[in-house]
């Protein structure tokens, strides 16, 4: 490699619009959101690793002490802590031959100043948005599922996993699948938010994708109850917006929903694919909208720069190069970051499947029941239950649809102690 082509215009043009770029990023100016920017804190690392930690944070009471007694021994908050190394990421592109040729003429040619600077300096914006665009992939897919998970289906360079650790007693599926007509959305919120109440968590945000939103609502019982918290007595019950549904929940329960409508689109071996990076049907419900770090490191070319290439850091973590290689002749421009999103604390966030529910046809008055298209027997299923929920005041007695109900409600932490129950009818 060798320095760029264009030296001159390198000199004084590659820092300040590299810098506004970022500026423009996280400004009011730029048409994409990136939540990642919003709800993560930056954060150093001299280790290159990442770390998240998650503590079932309760705040417990003082006691009343008599005077001149000694104070009571509280129990300390249990820490978890996931870790590992921090993921490069890192994109170029180049100018081509006839780019590069065009470039020549308009320096040949007077007043073509701005359209040089544009010519020459595209590629510095898409290589800086594209690691944000990466960034923002990788926080949504870890929000709403808890994991991060980038494949060489789509990504030319290493196959990563991260495991945040959401644990499973704070993973729930719907009562009825949401697009049921049936199915009673602000009951399953209820029950959630009661079920975060237990852990000492107040819950204000709701995250959920456009999808799962038109199905919520459209549902009679949200229709309802708005209409109901507006004096409407009408046959016709309207559908609310979001608008309507945000303030109609913020007055009755102080949830506010937010939708995630995303995409990114991957580039590998030339073909390009657009991908989703919120999970399905996940419905996410948050304590706080600060709920982590975006933990940096730095990168080595930053300690042993080439002399031949030009660079610009920018953002605290990407560090941009402009260079030009021959045969053929081409101008380059790189961004590389050593970054990643990380979730604090998932035992506060709490994530439900709106299109996950059992919903086996049953037989009542028989002995058996049906869980996921096989036959068991009913006091196998009650054992279950009890076994999962040992508060239930369900019986031998009780209907197949208030057991499978009951089954809905569990998270998958009560699933697998249900599960591990059931016999199989003969």
């Amino acid at each position: 490699m060798e320095k760029s082509l264009f030296a001159q215009w390198v000199d004084k043009w590659f820092g300040p619009l590299s810098r506004k770029v970022v500026e423009t990023i996280n400004g009011t100016k730029n048409p994409l959101t990136y939540l990642h920017l919003v709800m993560l804190r930056p954060e150093f690392s001299t280790t290159l690793k990442w770390g998240s930690l998650s503590s079932n944070n309760t705040m417990v009471s003082a006691d009343v002490v008599a005077m001149d007694s000694s104070l009571p021994l509280k129990r300390r908050d249990s820490l978890k802590k996931y870790e590992g190394d921090i993921p490069k990421l890192g994109m170029k592109l180049y100018l081509n031959e006839k780019t590069m040729s065009d470039i020549g003429i308009l320096q040949r040619t007077t007043g073509q100043d701005n359209e040089i600077v544009r010519k020459l300096f595209a590629d510095t914006k898409k290589v800086t948005v594209g690691i944000y665009e990466m960034l923002e992939f990788m926080f949504l897919q870890a929000l709403s599922s808890g994991v991060t998970s980038i494949t060489d289906e789509s990504n030319p360079g290493q196959e990563i996993r991260i495991d945040f650790g959401h644990p499973a007693s704070n993973k729930f599926g719907a009562v009825k699948k949401w697009s049921d007509p049936d199915s009673k959305p602000i009951d399953d919120i209820e029950r959630i938010t009661a079920f975060a109440r237990t852990k000492g968590d107040t819950i204000p945000y709701i995250y959920m994708d456009r999808t799962t939103f038109n199905s919520f609502k459209k549902n009679a019982q949200v229709r309802e109850m708005f209409a109901f918290s507006l004096g409407f007595t009408g046959t016709n019950v309207p559908i609310p917006s979001l608008q309507q549904v945000n303030d109609f929940l913020t007055s009755n329960y102080g949830i506010t929903i937010t939708i995630i409508e995303r995409s990114v689109t991957f580039e590998k071996n030339g073909e390009r694919t657009v991908k989703t990076p919120w999970a399905e049907n996940a419905v996410v419900f948050l304590t706080t909208q600060q709920i982590g770090t975006l933990t940096y490191g730095r990168l080595a070319e930053e300690d042993h720069p080439a002399k031949q290439v030009d660079y610009q850091k920018v953002a605290n973590y990407i560090l941009l190069s402009k260079y030009h290689k021959n045969d053929p002749i081409r101008e380059f421009t790189s961004s590389q970051a050593l970054v990643l999103p990380v979730i604090d604390n998932m035992d506060s966030i709490y994530i439900m499947d709106a299109e996950e529910a059992v919903a086996d046809v049953q037989t009542e008055g028989d002995a058996n029941f049906s869980y996921k298209t096989v036959s068991y027997t009913k006091a196998s299923v009650l054992a279950g239950i009890k076994a999962a929920k040992p508060t239930t005041k369900l019986l031998i007695t009780s209907t197949d649809a208030k057991m499978l109900e009951t089954i809905n409600e569990f998270s998958e932490e009560q699933i697998a102690l249900f599960e591990a129950k059931l016999v199989a009818s003969a």
